[in-house]
């Protein structure tokens, strides 16, 4: 199975090729200027491996939730790719792509997963491991105050930019269901072919007019006039 898979969900900006279990991956914090690094990488990636899309069996990528900009930098490639080549693609949650590293790196079963989403929120998500050992959602995803998170009984290990920015509230919120943190935690294409090869062995693939990004919030952008009117209230 050949699969491409990009996220540019968050600061980070990378690429991955996977070919048959093997991972090759391009990665860059680099934020503002993924436009700039993903084709290369990209490029990169196939000519290393001497292959053209058309070769490809499905394209992978960080639908999101992340930065509405940068979700929608990779849907934007994914869509010219995979329209060109006639590819199916595979959505996968950049909150279940951090999860999954997580998994792969440590023994914890239980992740609760905490990015930053600015606007005093977070994007928050429960995952556990499977019986294949892969990352599998537990409710839903959801943004929301840190105030607000809900770890359905569990006891967990949390990751992700917001246990930075929020430690103390979901330290109090959480109380003993929290085992320890790291709050570095970012997604990787890696995690998201990893996940994408899941996604094709479980007939989760879509065609490219369904491959949509995931934002979480009902609007994300504002006019100035909304703005001024929530201000107000």
């Amino acid at each position: 199975m050949k699969i491409l898979a990009l996220d540019t969900a968050t600061e980070a900006c990378s690429a991955a090729l996977y070919i048959d279990g093997d991972i090759q991956e391009r990665f860059e914090i680099a934020p503002r200027v993924h436009t700039k690094l993903l084709l290369p990488m990209i490029d990169s990636l196939m000519a290393e491996a001497e292959l053209r899309p058309q070769q490809l069996d499905t394209i992978a990528f960080g639908c999101g939730p992340g930065s509405f900009t940068g979700v929608r930098i990779a849907t934007g490639v994914i869509q010219g790719i995979a329209y060109g080549a006639d590819l199916p693609v595979v959505p996968v949650s950049t909150l279940a792509a951090i999860s999954q590293a997580c998994l792969q790196k440590t023994q914890e079963n239980t992740i609760f997963t905490a990015v930053d989403a600015r606007m005093n929120e977070i994007y928050w998500a429960v995952y556990q491991r499977d019986a294949e050992g892969y990352a599998e959602l537990v409710g839903k995803e959801r943004v929301q105050p840190a105030s607000d998170v809900d770890a359905l009984s569990l006891t967990g290990y949390g990751i992700g930019s917001g246990w930075q920015q929020y430690e103390s509230i979901l330290r109090e919120k959480l109380n003993n269901q929290l085992i320890a943190f790291d709050a570095d935690y970012l997604p990787h294409s890696a995690d998201i072919a990893l996940l994408g090869a899941v996604g094709v062995k479980r007939n989760k693939t879509v065609s490219v007019e369904q491959a949509m990004p995931v934002y979480l919030r009902d609007k994300v952008a504002k006019t100035t006039a909304e703005r001024a009117a929530l201000k107000a209230k």
